[in-house]
C-alpha cells in the first residue's frame, strides 16, 4: 500500500467500501426531499446531497455499481482514475478523471452501471463523491458478473474485471 494511502486511511478515518476501495461519509443534507418510487408510487425520504471520501490504492477497483441518483466525482489527490460507464442505451464510455487529464469532476447519470480503476497500480487516488438525492444503501445495486454479461455481451471482459461474481 502506499504511504499516503496510509496516512489518508488513517487522517481521514476511511473504511472499507463493499465496491472496492475505502471511504468515509462526511456530509448528509439536513433538508429533506421526497422522491417517488416510480415502481411502487411511494415516496422516499432523502437528503438533498451526500457527500464521502473514497480513495482507491494500487490493484483496488470500485466494482460495477449504479445507484438511483447522479453521482458527481471530484479529483484531489493521487494519479488519474479510469471509469468505465454503461449507459441506459447500453453505450460503454471511458472517462479519465485527475490531474494529468485536468479533468477534475465526473458526473454519472442516474442508473447508470460504472467502475473504476487507477491508470497507475503503483500509485493511489484520492476522490470526494457526491450523491444528490442524498445515497441510500436501497438505492444501491452492485453488478452481478452473469447478468451484465447477458445485457451486454459485448463487454465481456471489462465486465469480468469489474464484477466480484
Amino acid at each position: 500500500m502506499h504511504q499516503k494511502s496510509r496516512e489518508y486511511i488513517r487522517e481521514l478515518m476511511l473504511e472499507r467500501h463493499v465496491e472496492g476501495g475505502y471511504y468515509r461519509e462526511t456530509y448528509r443534507g439536513e433538508e429533506i426531499l421526497f422522491t417517488k418510487n416510480t415502481l411502487s408510487k411511494k415516496l422516499k425520504r432523502r437528503s438533498t446531497s451526500t457527500l464521502i471520501y473514497f480513495l482507491l490504492d494500487g490493484n483496488d477497483k470500485s466494482h460495477f455499481h449504479k445507484l438511483k441518483s447522479d453521482e458527481i466525482w471530484h479529483f484531489y489527490d493521487g494519479c488519474d482514475i479510469k471509469l468505465y460507464s454503461i449507459d441506459k442505451k447500453g453505450n460503454l464510455s471511458e472517462q479519465i478523471l485527475g490531474k494529468k487529464s485536468k479533468n477534475f469532476q465526473v458526473i454519472i447519470p442516474k442508473n447508470t452501471w460504472f467502475a473504476a480503476e487507477l491508470t497507475n497500480k503503483k500509485l493511489f487516488a484520492l476522490v470526494g463523491c457526491t450523491v444528490s438525492p442524498g445515497f441510500d444503501y436501497k438505492d444501491f445495486e452492485i453488478g452481478k458478473r452473469e447478468e451484465l454479461i447477458n445485457q451486454y455481451p459485448n463487454y465481456k471482459s471489462i465486465i469480468k474485471k469489474f464484477t466480484k461474481c
